[in-house]
């Protein structure tokens, strides 16, 4: 008979379907013991960044065709153009870009993005197309139609669809994401556990949310004041204040956590608070320093949060980790109308504050160690909902980093044209309206990024369940980080 060990060892992606969702605590830590992780030497700090923009960007307007033809059109930009209509961007709203592994082809960047073309141009980012949330490969609309095939729950909608970009478990609902799964399995190569080896600059997500740990969220600040930092205790200072009132306050809550209960309940409570109030104490030291070079950050909320998140970096070594996450979100990409007005001013105060954090991680020697994805609840239809668009499935993010392979687009750029009402179908991923069949799974997405953060591949499945549908265990599952 195997033993429990041997059988998890010998569990490999393409036999995944065979393993069940991992959702308890005894699981959990009997995947951490055959993790086999370990602990990186010197230089080898590695964090993911996540920029959420929830509510359901319009990708297809960040990344466009710009020149050459399209598997069903001569002109991919004419059918572009026909298909979005009134949503369409002209060329001279576009910043042409130049991929690699495209050959005779060329695609634009929303003009509002030109850092994010830049870093394109210049290897330090790639794109990956047409990706989205699957249980299994989706091949037409026919499978759609005839329900040949499994589909994630609640297509098109945003609570669904954000839970399963966060957790990257669409067959079924789940509050627990694959980063709090990550930090289950490897946060022990971290020195120190006070401070979560995933930080959230927008609260509680579910995304950085494990079984044995949670994010620790700290404040991004304000338009007021931008300051931000990690949140004490209500009514606590941690080294006193020269005010009465604070001070009593502050032995007070000093002299409650040093109470030892007998009730479980209790003592689970008492060392929640007594964690929150040590991990204050560390982050706000390790984070008080001035980060280096004077790097000016928009006072936007994606700028503010970037900059606490270069804080966090900048105090890697005080807080104790090798590996860290990040989660930063900006909502309102939920764009039924008025929608190229709209990503016009929205898209460029994600490139500001894209570009001013590329240039502070630079200052402090870590681009190679960093890498940022985009990801969003879903790509919009095609076609327009009087100068807007709807709710659909596959959408187009971005990647940026040191280590990432750039100038390409991954996975499979898809025809933009739009099936007829009736009639033969011209495209066979358009569902109707131009939502479109991801050609690339979420799962390929994030299993490239939690192989280069440490994961086992072994333990891919435990993260990511649906993994060995679309990914047999070696090599890489996308290729785009090194």
């Amino acid at each position: 008979m195997k033993t429990r060990r041997q059988f998890l060892g010998q569990a490999s992606c393409a036999a995944v379907s065979s393993i069940p969702i991992l959702s308890t605590l005894l699981n959990l830590r009997l995947a951490g013991s055959v993790a086999a992780v370990t602990a990186p030497t010197a230089g080898q700090y590695r964090a993911l960044v996540c920029i959420f923009q929830s509510g359901g960007n319009d990708s297809f307007n960040m990344l466009t065709p710009y020149s050459g033809a399209s598997a069903t059109a001569a002109s991919a930009f004419a059918e572009y153009t026909a298909s979005r209509s009134d949503l369409a961007l002209g060329q001279a709203q576009l910043t042409e870009i130049h991929p690699t592994n495209t050959p005779g082809r060329t695609f634009g960047v929303h003009g509002g993005m030109p850092q994010l073309a830049a870093l394109f141009e210049s290897g330090n980012a790639a794109f990956v197309a047409n990706v989205g949330t699957l249980i299994e490969p989706v091949l037409n609309r026919t499978q759609v139609a005839q329900a040949t095939k499994r589909l994630p729950l609640g297509l098109y909608s945003h609570s669904d669809q954000i839970e399963q970009w966060q957790t990257s478990v669409p067959h079924s609902r789940s509050g627990v994401g694959w980063a709090g799964k990550m930090a289950d399995l490897i946060k022990s190569v971290n020195a120190t556990q006070t401070v979560s080896m995933n930080i959230s600059t927008d609260g509680s997500n579910v995304w950085q949310t494990g079984v044995t740990d949670a994010e620790y969220a700290v404040d991004s600040g304000n338009d007021n004041d931008p300051t931000g930092g990690a949140v004490a205790l209500s009514g606590y200072a941690q080294d006193y204040a020269a005010n009465a009132f604070v001070d009593a306050t502050s032995g007070a809550i000093d002299s409650q956590l040093a109470l030892e209960y007998t009730n479980l309940l209790q003592q689970t409570f008492q060392k929640k608070r007594r964690g929150a109030r040590d991990a204050y104490a560390l982050y706000s030291t390790a984070t008080a320093g001035a980060l280096p070079g004077n790097v000016v950050f928009p006072n936007t909320s994606v700028g503010r949060q970037l900059q606490q998140v270069a804080k966090a970096i900048a105090g890697r070594t005080a807080l104790g980790a090798v590996r860290q996450t990040f989660f930063v979100n900006r909502g309102g990409w939920d764009h039924h109308s008025n929608t190229l007005a709209l990503q016009a001013a929205m898209l460029p105060e994600i490139d500001a504050a894209l570009g001013a954090f590329w240039t502070q991680l630079g200052l402090l020697g870590v681009q190679p160690n960093v890498t940022i994805f985009s990801a969003s609840d879903f790509g919009r239809t095609l076609t327009s909902n009087s100068q807007g668009s709807d709710h659909a499935w596959g959408g187009n993010a971005y990647v940026v980093g040191g280590s990432v392979l750039g100038r390409k687009i991954y996975g499979s750029y898809p025809s933009l044209a739009v099936n007829p009402d009736s009639g033969p179908e011209v495209n066979p991923l358009d569902t109707g309206r131009g939502r479109l069949i991801p050609t690339t799974s979420c799962d390929q997405f994030f299993a490239e990024m939690a192989l280069w953060l440490g994961v086992p591949t072994s333990s891919l499945p435990l993260i990511l369940p649906n993994i060995g549908n679309f990914y047999a265990g070696s090599g890489a599952p996308l290729g785009f980080l090194a």
